[in-house]
């Protein structure tokens, strides 16, 4: 199982929140692939999977807030 951590954006002081999943749980993905995309005031990132594999879980739902660090997903590896 590999768990992608939100790393830190070099954005303190600004609040960040899940803005789109771009892939669902049970769907398969491919190390790179965009997964899921974070908002920090008007800049929009987008967070790759660190692994290939099954998205296994979605540890944060649409506009929830979120900080460096946190959990974001589980990915069960190949």
């Amino acid at each position: 199982m590999t768990e992608l951590m939100l790393s830190d954006l070099d954005l303190p002081g600004v609040p960040m929140m899940v803005s789109a999943w771009h892939a669902k749980v049970g769907q398969r993905v491919v190390e790179g692939d965009r997964l899921v995309e974070v908002t920090a005031g008007d800049v929009t990132v987008d967070i790759s999977a660190p692994a290939g594999g099954i998205l296994a879980e979605q540890c944060v739902r649409i506009d929830d807030s979120v900080t460096p660090g946190q959990l974001l997903a589980r990915i069960q590896t190949d």
